[in-house]
């Protein structure tokens, strides 16, 4: 794609809707529209890479209920004729194809490569993804294993979602306030990861989320490491015009 003048790209990522209640989910899941509004106006296409919700299961015949401020908003987008791009996150790896049905959104389960504008973009949530972690890339085969999610379909919803919820609000505990610190360099497996990957993929931009840590790293001379931070603490998002990609922060 080749951006035509004053239109921008839009990423961002990990609003984690539902959580820690309804109350708080409400209003961040305002705060996030208004920012998609305002990014409308300008906006060649919006990707949210992973963990829209807290968490997302899809029965056959049913989904998680609210977030209608936010769907209409993503729907009223793409009928506009702006392309929406979703990536599944560790949160809501079990989507299907409700959101492209419901809104138009493209759906993607793994890293992918885009090209605007001259410029390349590797763009992946992140879990998973580099060394390290391995109890959850055990659990990641598990959760993703088409007999364990046909096993856990037969739960009723109302049993099914209030399990996931609860296990979801453990993981935070456990935790903590561990997403907001960077680790370092070499720690950071994401950054390490990058590292690798660019020895062999010749992307200018490698964009995640996941880490909740907004943070803009010079990889080389040509690429450069992005994650994009939250909607819980930090509302930042990344924003591409073209010739230059900049995180920044939203103030309402």
């Amino acid at each position: 794609m080749e951006l035509a003048a004053g239109k921008k790209i839009y990423f961002l990522s990990d609003f984690h809707l539902g959580a820690p209640n309804e109350k708080a989910s409400r209003v961040r899941e305002d705060h996030i529209v208004r920012f998609l509004q305002s990014a409308k106006e300008d906006a060649a296409a919006i990707f949210i890479v992973g963990d829209i919700f807290d968490f997302w299961f899809e029965y056959k015949e049913v989904v998680p209920k609210g977030f209608v401020r936010l769907l209409g908003c993503l729907a009223a987008i793409n009928d506009a004729g702006i392309p929406i791009h979703i990536f599944t996150g560790n949160h809501d790896l079990w989507m299907q194809d409700y959101l492209t049905k419901e809104i138009g959104a493209s759906i993607y389960f793994s890293a992918k490569e885009f090209s605007f504008s001259g410029k390349q973009f590797f763009v992946a949530h992140g879990d998973g993804l580099g060394p390290g972690d391995e109890g959850y890339k055990f659990l990641k085969k598990i959760f993703t294993n088409p007999i364990c999610k046909w096993l856990f379909r037969w739960l009723h919803p109302d049993l099914g979602i209030r399990l996931a919820n609860f296990f979801s609000s453990q993981s935070r505990i456990k935790t903590g306030s561990a997403d907001e610190i960077f680790l370092g360099e070499d720690k950071e497996w994401l950054i390490v990861y990058t590292k690798e990957l660019v020895q062999t993929n010749h992307a200018n931009y490698f964009i995640f989320g996941h880490r909740h840590y907004p943070l803009d790293l010079k990889i080389t001379d040509t690429a450069r490491y992005i994650n994009l931070g939250d909607w819980i603490r930090s509302n930042t998002y990344a924003v591409f015009d073209g010739n230059d990609l900049q995180l920044k922060k939203w103030e309402a």
